[in-house]
């Protein structure tokens, strides 16, 4: 979707200021809504790509006047009530209305190696990938109403493959309960002027992950 967490590109933002190495985070509530995510996460009713679409939702004057854990805080609170597990009212009252259904718990002691194991999203493909590396590919000019990794800045310009990598579960289906279909993922690198124009660094490039179904030959 062409939303608020789309900036790639966009100007009048202001400059992007690097944080000191290591501020992980700037009050003690961020650390408590990682670990609420992080918890949440654990009960398996959602995916990561819908996580991610939940919050790229948010209406765009509160995304972009929300810090980034802000954000985090309220695609939780989404996720929590689309899949039943609270009520806007229970959020506000900051207390359960009744009993809970059970659910899985992620324990202190199980928390680091879950975190290292990590959820793959490889697949196996059944069919051969349609590019290889060197191809020249045009990235679909698209507009999807739901999630998508293709950013807008790099829709509709030419760029080369550098890397396969492999099968890949397809966010814009999962995103949305559609299931896996996995697809091809490729690393596309454009030349910066390709996307911004000629007033950019001719040194410069940029690459995108970009799913088989993103490419046209």
């Amino acid at each position: 979707m062409n939303g608020a967490a789309d900036l790639g590109g966009m100007m009048g933002f202001g400059p992007v200021v690097p944080e000191p190495e290591g501020e992980l985070f700037h009050a003690d509530w961020e650390r408590r809504v990682l670990a609420f995510t992080l918890a949440a996460g654990a009960m398996g009713r959602w995916t990561i790509d819908e996580s991610r679409h939940v919050r790229e939702s948010i209406p765009p004057a509160e995304y972009l006047t929300s810090s980034y854990y802000a954000i985090w805080l309220r695609g939780l609170e989404d996720l929590l009530v689309n899949h039943g597990l609270v009520t806007r009212d229970e959020l506000a009252a900051g207390r359960a209305a009744g009993r809970g259904e059970p659910v899985r718990v992620l324990r202190a002691a199980d928390v680091a190696p879950t975190l290292a194991a990590g959820t793959p999203y490889t697949r196996e493909m059944a069919t051969p990938a349609r590019f290889a590396v060197g191809d020249r590919v045009r990235t679909r000019t698209m507009h999807p109403r739901g999630h998508t990794r293709l950013p807008r800045y790099a829709r509709g310009h030419v760029g080369t493959v550098v890397a396969v990598r492999g099968g890949h579960v397809l966010p814009d289906r999962n995103a949305h309960g559609g299931g896996e279909h996995p697809e091809w993922l490729y690393t596309v690198r454009f030349d910066a002027r390709e996307l911004w124009g000629e007033d950019a660094d001719p040194t410069s490039t940029v690459d995108v992950d970009a799913w088989e179904s993103y490419l046209e030959p």
